[in-house]
């Protein structure tokens, strides 16, 4: 297949470039930069600037551009780049693809979401179907999902990907936290009764191989592992895994003297189950979290 593919420079993009091509798929890569090679088309999402020649006639397009959850204290006007950062990116897809003829239009949009769309869930399990919950998280998730609208008009094949947390050490929810705990200084984050939606990176990787080439599922997929847990379960998992013990929790207070208003998004429970994936007979390589951690310590970069 030829993919385009946006977001391709942050932590799961560069692995989805590489499985992809591992694969033997033909890469197309946008970027913000000049472009140095023919596997690269510059663009300026946020002017709403592509050449449609870019995505005429290719296989799939995949977006998961977005400036970092968590990479920076949230001021006013790093929430409006996470929020404009993924919107803009989408709409510019999608409009793109929308004026394209029908004939040379790609057949599938992979389109980054996030499981902040069902906001806090407390202990009720969620699957695809449930409605956006509250929170910036899950404002951003709704505009954010609602960019796609145009090629799903246009007949395109749209799946949102409702990810939750990929464990990998090079990045993600366990990079920040492999310090402490092998320092012997992790535990639970406030009460340690909010769930996590975990997912091994592995199985991220070939969620998204699978569903490229499912041409029967669009919509809302939550893109999460089958046995989420809650955090005080992960952090007795993770303190295992490193043979250390995982007996310092961290108070609400403390973490929102840390991280400010991202505390609370960080606080929330998010139980979400696979609806989709689990239904379509997705084969998970590491179902179980302490399979998954043990994957994500061992991995290579």
């Amino acid at each position: 297949m030829r993919i385009v593919l946006a977001g391709a420079s942050g932590f799961l993009g560069t692995r989805l470039v590489s499985r992809l091509r591992a694969d033997g798929h033909d890469i197309v890569q946008l970027v913000r930069r000049p472009a140095r090679d023919p596997a690269e088309v510059t663009w300026s999402p946020s002017s709403g600037q592509l050449d449609p020649a870019a995505l005429a006639g290719v296989d799939a397009v995949i977006n998961l551009a977005g400036a970092g959850v968590g990479d920076k204290r949230w001021t006013d006007g790093y929430k409006a780049l996470i929020r404009s950062s993924r919107v803009d990116s989408t709409s510019t897809l999608a409009t793109t693809i929308a004026g394209l003829p029908a004939t040379d239009r790609p057949a599938v949009l992979l389109n980054a979401s996030a499981v902040g769309w069902y906001g806090d869930t407390g202990d009720q399990p969620v699957e695809e179907n449930a409605p956006a919950g509250e929170g910036f998280l899950a404002d951003v998730a709704r505009v954010w999902e609602a960019a796609t609208g145009p090629a799903e008009s246009a007949g395109v094949r749209v799946v949102r990907l409702r990810t939750g947390l990929p464990l990998h050490h090079a990045g993600g929810l366990l990079k920040p936290q492999l310090l402490p705990f092998r320092l012997g200084l992790g535990g639970k984050l406030g009460s340690g009764r909010q769930w996590v939606p975990w997912i091994a990176l592995e199985d991220w990787l070939r969620a998204m191989t699978f569903l490229l080439g499912r041409d029967d599922i669009a919509g809302p997929v939550n893109v999460v592992g089958p046995a989420p847990v809650t955090n005080a379960v992960f952090g007795k998992a993770l303190g295992a895994a490193v043979h250390r013990p995982a007996v310092m929790p961290i108070p609400a207070f403390a973490l929102h003297v840390a991280l400010g208003e991202f505390a609370t998004e960080a606080l929330r429970s998010s139980r979400v189950l696979p609806g989709v994936l689990t239904q379509a007979g997705f084969d998970y390589r590491y179902p179980d979290l302490p399979g998954a951690l043990r994957a994500a310590l061992a991995d290579g970069p």
